[in-house]
């Protein structure tokens, strides 16, 4: 069953993250390892680490973000199997409001520095399930993700600096002595697995200098209850990817908006 069985909850709660034992099956992997080839092809002036609303498809144009997407992307963030393992953690009210695809690429992928996602969303209260599904073998050896376990238990975001950086996902570090990196655990994934965590969760990844590409997707997950609040501007164009929060389209993917302020009409096509 797709649902999160009561001891990966309690491990959710108590780490931050999790490892679910249900996976995308062979045939959809495949589907959306061809999704990520025709990403590639229609992006081919985005850095691959950077392409965000994937999920977005506008016929003749980029999704408002700078990103030509595949409507693959937006099918697999409304499967129904995914969005019931999120309302294990977020509840039966489930709104969808990303899906950002990190690919970095053999010997020359990009750092992904220590971050918590909260720093830079526009989600009040803010609260987010993210759900990073590997379309490629993710290793230490390529720069899967690491998490700080437990490090989202006070819901507190810390201090990030900015870096001024063209060799990086993002351009807000973590500043030094929120955390011992020496508590890091290293997430490693094969194709079809995926890791679910949260929002003030402390993470990053390293570098990818292996031979080995290294692909997955992270799709972003609100519960209803809050609200994505586009009059808000977190770290004001400076997170080195292209964001339109104003414009970024919302879908109510499972019961009802609780909030009642989230507009689902928002860069949806008239």
């Amino acid at each position: 069953m797709p649902r999160l069985q009561p001891d990966e909850i309690r491990r959710y709660q108590r780490e931050g993250w999790v490892v679910p034992q249900w996976r995308l099956p062979a045939a959809q992997v495949a589907t959306m390892q061809a999704a990520l080839d025709e990403l590639l092809r229609r992006n081919p002036g985005v850095r691959p680490e950077k392409l965000v609303s994937a999920h977005v498809e506008r016929a003749g144009s980029d999704n408002g973000e700078g990103v030509r997407g595949v409507a693959d992307f937006l099918q697999l963030a409304r499967d129904p199997d995914i969005i019931d393992l999120v309302a294990s953690l977020l509840g039966d009210d489930v709104i969808l409001w990303g899906a950002h695809v990190f690919c970095k690429p053999a010997a020359e992928g990009y750092e992904t520095p220590w971050h918590q996602d909260g720093h830079y969303w526009p989600i009040r209260p803010l609260a987010t399930c993210t759900v990073w599904v590997a379309l490629e073998p993710s290793t230490r050896a390529n720069g899967c993700l690491r998490v700080i376990p437990g490090s989202h238990r006070d819901r507190h975001l810390h201090p990030h600096l900015h870096e001024d950086r063209q060799d990086l996902t993002l351009q807000q570090r973590m500043a030094d002595g929120c955390f011992d990196e020496a508590d890091a655990v290293d997430i490693e994934l094969q194709p079809g697995q995926m890791s679910l965590h949260d929002v003030y969760m402390i993470h990053g990844a390293a570098a990818n200098t292996s031979t080995q590409r290294r692909t997955g997707v992270a799709l972003r997950y609100m519960p209803a209850t809050s609200h994505f609040d586009r009059s808000l501007k977190p770290v004001d164009g400076k997170t080195g990817v292209a964001v339109n929060f104003a414009q970024r389209p919302l879908w109510l993917v499972k019961g009802r908006d609780v909030c009642g302020q989230n507009d689902f009409t928002v860069g949806h096509p008239a």
